[in-house]
This record gives C-alpha cells, sequence and structure tokens, in this order.
C-alpha cells in the first residue's frame, strides 16, 4: 500500500496505536518515587535514619554522597547542615562504624581554596535532588555538581560559573597518595583510610577527566599546603587540585579497586568505557534500578506511600556491597579483606548480621537467590581466611553487636532451596564459633560460651547484654539444629537439640520477663521492667521478651497460655512510653525514638522487637497483629528526611517495611514461612529471578480497612497466618478481602500458626 494512499484518519489511528504500544512496552518510571534524601535529618541525640544521600547501584562496591561534615566524622551528611564540602565514595554502614577507603571531589569557583572549612559552599535544599540513580545539587556560589554511578566507579559532571575553575580532590584521613597526568587528563593514587583491614589494605582509583588542565599541583590537609605543578605526592591526607577553563562543564569517570591500580583502570573502561556522556551513565543507572523496582510493583496507595515504599526499597537493595572485581577476561576476583591475600570468587562485606538477619536477608531471598546463593559460599570462605564466620564486616570482621547470625542466613539459604555451600563445612564452622571467644567484639564467637554450655545460659553481670546473647545463641543453636537435621547430620543435630531450648533459663515466671541471671543461678536483684541496658542490649525487659524466634509457641506456655500471651502484647502498647536510662546512665538515641513514636513501650528503632508484633499471630489474634502493623507503617515510616523510627541498619529498617507492605514478615529465619501480617496495598506483583510472579491482593483495602476478612492461595481458601517460601517463588496469587472489622474467627486452629519448636496444643 503506498503511504499517500492512506487517509488522514486512518494515519492518526496508526499513529495512536504506535504511541499506545510503545507506550505498554515501556516500563512505568518508579525511580522518581524513590528518595534518596529520606532519613538523613539525623544526629547523636536523635536518628530519623542515620544515612546519607548516597548514589549507587544495587550492592555495589562502593556508592557516592555529597559530604556536610568534617573528614573523619562519623555523621558525614545531615540534612539540617546547608553547606557541602565535599562529594566522596563511600561505604558507610553507620555513623558508628564511620567509612573507609574515603577520597572526595570538591568543585571551588574564584581563587583556589583547599582547606575543607573554606572550600565548602552553602546550597539549598530546594535545589538538591537525590535519586537512586542520579544526585544533583546546585551549589550558592552557582557550581553545579551531577553524580551518577556504577558498581565501582561513578560519572560526575561539574558545572562552573564564569570564574575560576577548580576540582579539589582531598585524600581524606590517613595515608594518601596522587599522580597527576596532565597529557592524559588524570588522576591515580590510593587511600588507606581503614580501622578494620589487614595492614597494607589500599583503595586505589584512578579519574579520567574530559576537558584539558590549564593547571594543577598537589597539597595536604593536615597544614593546607599547596604545592604547584607538582605531579605526585605521597603522605597523610595528600590530595590534588586541577584547573579548568573559566566556566567549564567538566566531566569526570572515577573507578576504584582493593586489588591494583591496573585493575582500577581495566574497571574504568568495563564500568565507563562506553558511556560517552554523563547521561548515558545516568540513563543506564536509572535502567538497572527501574527494572528492579518494576519487579515489586505496586497498585493502590497514596503518592506517598509510595514514596515511602519505594524509598525503603532502594535501602533494602544496598547492603551487603560487593567486594569482588572483573578482570580483564570478566572472571571474578576480589583482594581478602581477611588474609590480605587476592583469590578467584564473590566476597561480599559491610554488613551487621544482628541487624540484617531478621529481613533483610530474607527478602533477599525472595528478590536475589543467586546473590544470595554466592553471598552463603562467600561467607565460609571469609571464616577459612579469617578462622571465624563474619558477624558484622566492615570490610574486615569487627565482631560488633550480639549473636552468631552467620548460621541464621546459611540455614535460611539450605531451607529455602539456595544450596552453594557444603553444609559440613558451615556445621563444624558454627560449632568453632559457639565453642570459642574470637578476639573482636561481642558477637565474634560466644563470649562465656562454658558457662553458657554448662549452665544453660550466659551470666550477667559477668557480661553485658547476657539476657540478648542467651536468647539469640538459642535461636542461633537452633538454626544449627535445623541445619543439621536438614542434612542428615545427627553429631551436630544432638549437639545443639538441647541447647535451643536455653531460653527457658532465663524465664522468670514471677515477673513474666527474661531476666538477668548470675552463675550461682539467682536473678540480679533489684529489677525494673523499665531500665535500659545491663542484661538488655539497647533495650528493656519489655523488649527482649519476646525474641525466641523458633520457639514462640514454647514461650506461650510459660506465660501460661495465649491469653496471658496476647495480654503482655497488648501491655507492650498500653504501657506508658516512660524512659528509664537504667545501667545506660544517660538518655541515648533509642530511648528518644521509643517515646516520640508514642506507642507505649514498643521501639520500632531498633531490632529487638522488629518481629513482635507478628507474635499474635501464634496465639490467636492475628487481627491484632494487622492492626499495628499498619499503625507502624504509616505513623513511624514516610519519604522525608526524617522518614525512619530510627538507625536504618544496613537495609534491616527499611526491608521491614517492604516486607510488611507486602503482607509477609520472616519471624523465624531458617524456617520456610513468612508471617502473614496486612498488605500496604491494593496490589503488589513480585517478579522473581526466573520470571514467575507472585500477586498479592487486597480488594477493599484503605486505612480503615486493615483487617483481612477472608483469603485464597492460587483459588483455594487460605486461613493460614503463614506462607511458605515455595509459594511464593514459584508464583501464584495470594487474594485477601479486606474490611474494617476485624475477623475474629480466621486464622485460629493449629494449622494456621506459624511454626513454632513446640507444637501447639
Amino acid at each position: 500500500m503506498k503511504f499517500s494512499s492512506i487517509s488522514k484518519s486512518r494515519l492518526f489511528t496508526l499513529g495512536l496505536l504506535f504511541i499506545g504500544s510503545n507506550l505498554f512496552a515501556q516500563k512505568p518510571d518508579l525511580v522518581q518515587y524513590a528518595n534518596t534524601l529520606q532519613g538523613t535529618n539525623s544526629k547523636y541525640e536523635i536518628s530519623w535514619g542515620n544515612v546519607n544521600p548516597v548514589t549507587s547501584l544495587p550492592f555495589a562496591m562502593n556508592g557516592w554522597t555529597a559530604q556536610t561534615n568534617k573528614d573523619g566524622e562519623g555523621f558525614k551528611y545531615q540534612y539540617f547542615v546547608h553547606s557541602i564540602r565535599g562529594f566522596q565514595q563511600t561505604h558507610q554502614c553507620s555513623p558508628w562504624v564511620n567509612d573507609y577507603a574515603v577520597f572526595s571531589l570538591m568543585p571551588v569557583t574564584g581563587k583556589l581554596v583547599v582547606n575543607e572549612d573554606a572550600r565548602a559552599a552553602t546550597f539549598d535544599h530546594k535545589n538538591e535532588i537525590g535519586k537512586p540513580n542520579y544526585y544533583k545539587v546546585k551549589l550558592d556560589n552557582n557550581i553545579t555538581t551531577e553524580i551518577s554511578p556504577t558498581s565501582r566507579g561513578a560519572h560526575l559532571r561539574f558545572t562552573f560559573p564564569k570564574a575560576g575553575s577548580y576540582i579539589v580532590l582531598d585524600g581524606y584521613t590517613k595515608m594518601s597518595m596522587v599522580k597527576i597526568f596532565p597529557s592524559e587528563r588524570k588522576i591515580t593514587g590510593y587511600v588507606d583510610n581503614v580501622r578494620w583491614a589487614p595492614k597494607g589494605f589500599k583503595n586505589y582509583f584512578v579519574i579520567v577527566f574530559d576537558k584539558p588542565f590549564e593547571d594543577y599541583g598537589t597539597w595536604e590537609n593536615k597544614h593546607d599546603s599547596i604545592f604547584n605543578k607538582k605531579a605526585s605526592d605521597e603522605g597523610q591526607g595528600v590530595g590534588a587540585y586541577i584547573k579548568f577553563k573559566d566556566g567549564a562543564v567538566v566531566q569526570a569517570k572515577v573507578a576504584s579497586s582493593y586489588i591494583s591500580p591496573e585493575q582500577a583502570e581495566v574497571t574504568l573502561q568495563a564500568e565507563l568505557g562506553n558511556q560517552k556522556s554523563f547521561d548515558d551513565t545516568k540513563n543506564a543507572a536509572f535502567k538497572v534500578w527501574n527494572n528492579l523496582f518494576n519487579r515489586v510493583l505496586i497498585e493502590g496507595g497514596t503518592e506517598e506511600e509510595r514514596s515511602t515504599f519505594y524509598s525503603c526499597l532502594y535501602r533494602a537493595n544496598l547492603f551487603s556491597h560487593e567486594f569482588f572485581e572483573y578482570d580483564k577476561t570478566g572472571r571474578s576476583h576480589y583482594y581478602s579483606p581477611y588474609d590480605g591475600q587476592l583469590h578467584d570468587g564473590y566476597m561480599y562485606t559491610d554488613n551487621g548480621f544482628w541487624d540484617t538477619f531478621r529481613a533483610q536477608f530474607p527478602l533477599n531471598c525472595i528478590l536475589h537467590p543467586k546473590m544470595q546463593g554466592q553471598y552463603v559460599e562467600a561467607l565460609l570462605d571469609a571464616q577459612q581466611q579469617c578462622g571465624w564466620l563474619p558477624a558484622w564486616s566492615f570490610p574486615s570482621e569487627t565482631g560488633g553487636m550480639l549473636g552468631n547470625h552467620a548460621i541464621s542466613l546459611l540455614t535460611d539459604a539450605w531451607v529455602k532451596g539456595i544450596r552453594t555451600f557444603d553444609p559440613q563445612r558451615a556445621l563444624e564452622a558454627y560449632f568453632h564459633e559457639a565453642s570459642n571467644k574470637g578476639p573482636w567484639g561481642g558477637a565474634n564467637g560466644r563470649p562465656y560460651w562454658k558457662q553458657y554450655w554448662q549452665i544453660g545460659y550466659i551470666p550477667f553481670p559477668q557480661s553485658q547484654g547476657s539476657v540478648g546473647q542467651t536468647l539469640e545463641s538459642a535461636y542461633d543453636d537452633f538454626c544449627g539444629y535445623q541445619l543439621a537435621k536438614l542434612t542428615g547430620n545427627s553429631f551436630y543435630e544432638g549437639i545443639f537439640a538441647k541447647q535451643m531450648y536455653n531460653y527457658k533459663n532465663l524465664w522468670d515466671p514471677s515477673t513474666r520477663f527474661m531476666r538477668g541471671r548470675g552463675e550461682d543461678g539467682k536473678f540480679a536483684p533489684d529489677f525494673d521492667p523499665l531500665d535500659w541496658g545491663g542484661p538488655y542490649t539497647e533495650g528493656n525487659a519489655w523488649h527482649w521478651v519476646w525474641s525466641v524466634f523458633h520457639d514462640e509457641q514454647g514461650l506461650i506456655n510459660l506465660f501460661g497460655g495465649d491469653k496471658n500471651f496476647t495480654a503482655k502484647l497488648d501491655s507492650v502498647f498500653s504501657e506508658p512510653n516512660t524512659i528509664k536510662v537504667g545501667a545506660y546512665g544517660q538518655v541515648i538515641h533509642e530511648m528518644t525514638e521509643m517515646k516520640l513514636g508514642n506507642m507505649g513501650q514498643y521501639a520500632q528503632g531498633n531490632e529487638p522487637v522488629h518481629h513482635m508484633i507478628y507474635l499474635y499471630d501464634y496465639a490467636g489474634q492475628p487481627w491484632k497483629a494487622q492492626q499495628h502493623i499498619r499503625e507502624v507503617m504509616d505513623k513511624l515510616y514516610n519519604s522525608t528526611e526524617n522518614g525512619y523510627p530510627g538507625d536504618e541498619d544496613e537495609g534491616q529498617m527499611s526491608s521491614w517495611y517492604v516486607l510488611s507492605a507486602m503482607g509477609v514478615y520472616s519471624v523465624c529465619p531458617g524456617t520456610d514461612q513468612y508471617v502473614i501480617g496486612s498488605p500496604e496495598f491494593n496490589k503488589i506483583t513480585i517478579t522473581m529471578e526466573d520470571g514467575k510472579k507472585f500477586i498479592i491482593e487486597a480488594n477493599n483495602n484503605s486505612k480503615q480497612n486493615m483487617y483481612i476478612q477472608s483469603g485464597t492461595l492460587n483459588g483455594t481458601p487460605f486461613t493460614h497466618n503463614w506462607i511458605k517460601y515455595s509459594d511464593i517463588v514459584n508464583g501464584g496469587t495470594l487474594h485477601f478481602e479486606m474490611g474494617a472489622q476485624p475477623n475474629l474467627q480466621r486464622g485460629l486452629s493449629k494449622e494456621d500458626k506459624p511454626f513454632s519448636l513446640t507444637a501447639a496444643e
């Protein structure tokens, strides 16, 4: 058919069809909803997240962030500070552990200024954009900085006004080295600022600019001495500066490596070699994030609820960081942060398992089973290189917090069919962990492990935090037992079978709390359940009594049955939100956050109670779980700079929200169950790695209609307060009818209760 023979109306119709088909083929832009500034308005006294506006790809080796505070400070970006002194590479898990492998770039206009205070430029948040794939800020001096990430680098663009145009590279703290290659428009070097790593650790970097240098030199940030035309230097806080033509628009491609300068060059070429412009990198990063967000597609809810959800989904996919790199043949290898040697394979780091075993890794099992398989195998490689299973790596083992939760990750993966590791090797590694105390921190090995095995608990006051240590050790022993049982290892099954009930040894029937107990068997005197600290890590007795993840029915029996148990759960919310500083002797930020949450003694701002609300499902009152979960999501989370009820903690706080918004939660990792809550949205479609789709529908859902009236799973009536992992990842539809009043008859049978070691009566 000739073009000229088609009528105008026909052309118009075809045009609409063409446009419509293209729109249909395109995935919706969900990145627009994610705000990387969520939770950044934090300080020592109160945490709204304690995070930075990191621009990064999912689980990338590093990210990039604006820096408002001085080099070396734990709080590197605070929303209420209105000046920026640099844009830096970051790996930070938390301000409480600072950062490592940091260097920064800062654009300067007018005359050259290197001092970090003097070069700082003011800005207004209305001129700032924070998205996972793109950060932009226009400073008050009219310099605009833009950043887009790759997995091991970044692409930056600096737009200068018609004045002096300088970029200052700050070597941060400790030793650094720079080399300037004017003819190649390139700077290379290293920084070694790190607290936990082998001697000789270096982060090598290479930066290539797209504009010629008009001037250059080095400087050092201890005395701010400047050395014009000096092309290389090495020492404490050594950096570099370069000058461009006035009013230039300058792009910089950055990549880094823990292996070698040559590997940094290989990475630069692999990740940024084909990106001809900044916008190419920005668009590529957008595609990565948008593809991931579209794998968790929500329908319904308000704009703010969608923004909160995708902001949390972004945070849930930042940690752990990849610590491996690809050589020129595409082979993965890594510098080990444990033994300082080069190894083939995969390694991950920057994660505290005390926080993240609860929700972040169970979410990964749904969204990223391939990565989770690499991860658990890497745990055993780390143990071989370090002598200990990681508990909090940053990048090497710190031993931070409590519990031996690597076994939770290993067992949870195995139970869910992610079987990339040798279970015998895992059990041997865990037994070593459970029967020794390592040289670092409370979670490196087990404190007072002999007493734990002999008398059945970790004694107080010999060990501060002993209640938390005992309860979580009992759960970890359950994971060891579970892995041994599933793999036919009767030796380790027998060893851990007794220890996993040790939680009972801290139960005080007279107060109905878990209490600190001395080696003589006596409970610690002067007990007040409102007192923080002492035997309770970052909490009090109201928070810690519930930490029997693997045997909540056993805990219910200690309380004397469902009625007493649910009455105690109710009391958490009806108690005044009174703070007693206890052994801490002062108000810590977790106390302040509980007070501001104004939900009695419920403290969503810290991990010990993250599973607590879901325990109503075990005791015959699932509608109360549904009500309280929706209240927490609606009241304590939002997408703003005050977006979290406490420390975000490497994705845990966000993963709690993401899973809860889906309508499920992982009370007991190491089993194949997720416990049912109340979906936040009308519909969520989760697309698995293999393309299968699991749909969660909540018909007639609203803020008022939070209660599940009835349910079906793939068309079959569904009354359980739990769902199997396999039901999710194999695809299907979980359908709920929602209403404004609780259905007091649904989910009450023994079969409807989630897993407990002790069978329901």
